[in-house]
């Protein structure tokens, strides 16, 4: 029975992901070095697991309220203040979602009618383009410029802005490219969200690993901003947490009420246990994080380095933990480089068009695995450019 015609037609087109098309090589080969997965190579700290046994032992087992634990709630409310000098009411404008993931499909689904536009800056996350798609709105991308460190410019928004233009996406640190925002390029930024009634969903997934000193800004925290933004976070990767699934959107009550409306209905609510682990991590889990910055910091000074040596141009990202070297000087295409490398010497990293178009001519790679791994891996990119351009 052919069943290609009862799916809906939105749903049939839309591509897999990049990454995870990708991936399902990666997992048919042997001993391969995975510069990857943007996944922590870090347990989750021992405290956090042990609040997860303990949650489990003593019977916290039943749903919590739609929008998540109200203890985890006022946790998070005052860690946001603390770090990101945003207040919200921890009552009516947090929801706690199953990662942040969901939080930025709720949050769509929530605000977009079919054909309003949502911008977003690209190369990005694989999910950002399709998520608009499934909400059935219209995916603008806005391209960024490795001579510009892949920043959005306050100008090139402009340039996108229409009529129909209804959400700003914005993921700063960035994945993949490790990109940051001054203070000075999200003000200009801002103005034009207020001067073009936009509303922002800021993904901050990454803001607890930056490096060099410099200062993490949120477009929230902005003057006027507060009121136009969702402001996006969780646990994934500052605390090693992938697979607890937990993360949280915070907004004004009016947006928040309708993201639960839909999270009710598809979810219910995230884990309770993970959300017991959660409230560890925030109340006791800044010496871990700080730990796991200061090595990914070693890592990324190591790697950027490597890559120039070899005369693959890149960029020494301020932020998350990936980098995205140019790889045209190999002569190969994204894919090609990386389905070359994979097979002829073990390495996986990921083609930059998985990102988006932008992406061509570049690769992600995520330093969240060990030096010594680094450091042979490196060694074989080596070897493969010197096979590649004989």
């Amino acid at each position: 029975m052919p069943l290609n015609k009862h799916i809906a037609h939105h749903v049939r087109d839309l591509p897999k992901s990049g990454i995870r098309e990708f991936f399902d090589i990666v997992a048919q080969e042997k001993e391969v070095i995975s510069l990857g997965v943007g996944e922590p190579d870090f347990d989750t700290p021992w405290h956090i697991r042990e609040a997860a046994i303990y949650s489990l032992e003593h019977g916290r087992t039943h749903y919590t309220s739609n929008l998540g634990l109200p203890e985890l709630r006022t946790s998070i409310c005052k860690y946001v203040h603390q770090h990101f000098g945003v207040a919200y009411d921890p009552r009516t404008e947090v929801i706690i979602t199953v990662g942040v993931s969901e939080a930025i499909d709720l949050a769509l689904r929530a605000m977009i009618n079919p054909g309003d536009e949502v911008l977003y800056h690209e190369p990005c996350y694989v999910s950002y383009a399709p998520s608009v798609t499934m909400a059935h709105g219209i995916a603008v991308a806005i391209p960024t410029r490795a001579e510009e460190n892949f920043r959005l410019t306050a100008e090139a928004l402009a340039e996108k802005i229409t009529p129909r233009s209804k959400v700003l996406m914005l993921n700063f640190p960035c994945n993949p490219t490790g990109a940051t925002q001054s203070r000075a390029e999200l003000e200009k930024i801002a103005r034009l969200c207020i001067d073009h009634d936009l509303i922002v969903l800021t993904d901050e997934i990454y803001s607890e690993l930056t490096y060099d000193g410099a200062e993490h800004v949120s477009i929230a925290s902005l003057p006027g901003m507060r009121e136009r933004c969702v402001f996006l976070h969780g646990f994934s990767k500052a605390f090693a947490m992938t697979g607890f699934r937990i993360g949280y959107a915070c907004a004004p009550a009016a947006l928040t009420d309708a993201m639960m409306k839909i999270h009710q209905y598809a979810i219910l609510c995230a884990n309770t246990m993970s959300q017991d682990a959660a409230i560890e991590a925030l109340e006791n889990g800044a010496r871990a994080v700080e730990a796991m910055r200061r090595e990914y910091e070693t890592r990324r000074n190591y790697i950027v380095a490597a890559f120039n040596e070899l005369g693959l141009e890149c960029f020494k990202p301020v932020g998350s933990f990936y980098i995205f070297p140019k790889i045209t000087n190999s002569g190969l295409t994204s894919r090609e480089f990386s389905l070359g490398l994979l097979e002829k010497k073990k390495v996986a990293c990921v083609p930059g068009p998985a990102f988006g178009a932008s992406g061509e001519g570049f690769v992600r790679c995520c330093y969240a695995t060990s030096l010594d791994q680094i450091k042979v891996a490196m060694e074989r990119i080596g070897e493969f450019l010197g096979e590649v351009k004989r």
